[in-house]
């Protein structure tokens, strides 16, 4: 629904390129077929590819999430000034408390944020 979401141009997607070389290298491993799948969803959806953060907001970022690229990522969100931060990684991000607690910016799953939008829709 995010996805359709963004080809529908009611969101703006943006993917950190962290995100884009973990999605890109599991698909090469697990499903090398569906790469050009991968980038026929990407484009109809509209997703962006965020600039990499500065190093000084990851290294702020690895106080929060001691994962470097998890870290990238969450510095990624953090820099481009995203609304929403969809995740489905539990340790690093919706179960600790830390980073839920220190950002500036919603996290949660994809149904999480789809609960978050239809509210903002609503007000």
């Amino acid at each position: 629904m995010v996805l359709k979401l963004g080809e529908a141009r009611a969101i703006r997607l943006l993917v950190s390129p962290q995100v884009m070389h973990e999605l890109e290298g599991a698909l090469r491993r697990k499903a090398p077929q569906a790469l050009g799948a991968l980038a026929l969803i990407l484009e109809r959806s509209g997703v962006e590819i965020t600039e990499s953060p500065p190093k000084e907001t990851i290294q702020d970022v690895l106080n929060l999430v001691d994962h470097l690229g998890d870290a990238r990522i969450l510095a990624a969100g953090l820099t481009t000034g995203v609304d929403y931060f969809i995740t489905l990684d539990k340790e690093h991000f919706l179960e600790n408390r830390v980073v839920m607690e220190s950002t500036s910016i919603p996290i949660g799953t994809p149904g999480d944020f789809l609960a978050w939008f239809q509210k903002k829709l609503k007000s």
